[in-house]
């Protein structure tokens, strides 16, 4: 089938690829309609590897997607052909102890899409387990669809974060994962959140296009002591490190007020470190995510009610005939650029 092939650092073909799936009884088969560029398949066509992920062999990219199901399982039941679904990633093993406590994002063998060796889904079609495929209410697009992977992860981390009405949240860095991290944040609960970046392109989207709850702060610019000072004097009730960088996790705790949280999401490149007495005499708890788990049907009911209003986020779309003149514009992402979707 054709599919976008990453065959080395900086390499990438649109090929027919062999690749042969059988279908399982409590499988599905979905024909792929829309997928996102994430910033890891960036990463691994520009770099060829992510830590100890290394692209040894041609391997297919994409794992936000959504599509339509076109052959099911014999045993598969709320699923059917016709059906709009999105697909969560990464199948893990159903006998290892992180899944068998309920905890299966964590599970070390689990098969992830894109994350080598294990191919993605930028391809004509996809056999994938019943169980991790989720279909879309009829007011939610396939462009939407899509979407919920890395939305999952800002609900999840909003779910981490134990939220209480009126919170008010600072999220550190603006990339996808940020927005969409204070995105789940303002609709489970907080009253406000201040996103904080030095890049004035995405605030100004956020601007454009969302809540007046979300207060954008260029920090490059602006004071954010300043800020929170007026808003929370005490501090923030939660932060949520999405930036992964070591100068912003070394100064966090100052944010937030005694008795407040913090949720790790972001991945810095090396060791970080931050002040542990500062957090102890605040009793501060920090608290870290992998991904997410059992977050699919809370973030799709999320964008059916309208209480989470992504479509903004799509920025820039691109036919899959054009898909390796999309990663180039990604390689070198536009400020103003955050989600880039694929029209399969």
């Amino acid at each position: 089938m054709k599919a976008l092939v990453l065959k080395g650092k900086n390499r990438l073909a649109v090929e027919d690829f062999a690749i042969n799936e059988q279908l399982s009884p409590n499988d599905v088969r979905i024909a792929i309609k829309k997928v996102g560029i994430c910033g890891s398949d960036i990463h691994y066509y520009l770099h060829g590897q992510i830590g100890d992920f290394i692209v040894k062999e041609p391997m297919i990219l994409g794992h936000e997607a959504s599509g339509i199901v076109i052959e099911t399982g014999s045993d598969v039941k709320h699923l059917k052909v016709g059906d709009r679904v999105c697909m969560e990633p990464g199948i893990p093993s159903f006998g290892s102890s992180a899944t068998l406590q309920g905890k299966y994002n964590l599970d070390p063998t689990v098969r992830f899409w894109a994350t080598p060796p294990v191919h993605g889904c930028m391809r004509e079609s996809v056999v994938h387990p019943a169980s991790f495929t989720f279909r879309l209410p009829d007011n939610v697009t396939l462009e939407e669809g899509s979407l919920v992977e890395p939305l999952a992860i800002g609900v999840y981390s909003a779910s981490t974060a134990t939220i209480q009405p009126g919170d008010v949240a600072i999220v550190f860095g603006a990339g996808t994962i940020g927005i969409v991290t204070a995105l789940a944040a303002v609709s489970s609960g907080c009253s406000k959140v201040l996103l904080c970046d030095i890049k004035q392109g995405k605030l100004d989207v956020i601007k454009k296009h969302f809540s007046q709850n979300i207060i954008c702060i260029n920090t490059a610019k602006e004071s954010l002591d300043e800020a929170i000072k007026d808003i929370a004097p005490e501090g923030a009730d939660i932060i949520f490190e999405a930036s992964g960088s070591p100068a912003v996790i070394s100064n966090m705790i100052k944010y937030i007020r005694p008795a407040g949280r913090a949720v790790m999401i972001g991945m810095p490149a090396a060791p970080a470190t931050y002040d542990v007495v500062a957090a102890q005499v605040k009793e501060v708890e920090i608290r870290h995510i992998f991904r997410y788990r059992n977050m699919y049907p809370r973030t799709i009911n999320m964008i059916a009610s309208g209480t989470m209003r992504v479509k903004p986020l799509i920025t820039h779309s691109y036919n899959f005939s054009d898909v390796i003149q999309a990663f180039d514009f990604a390689a070198s992402m536009p400020e103003d650029a955050i989600k880039i979707m694929i029209d399969m």
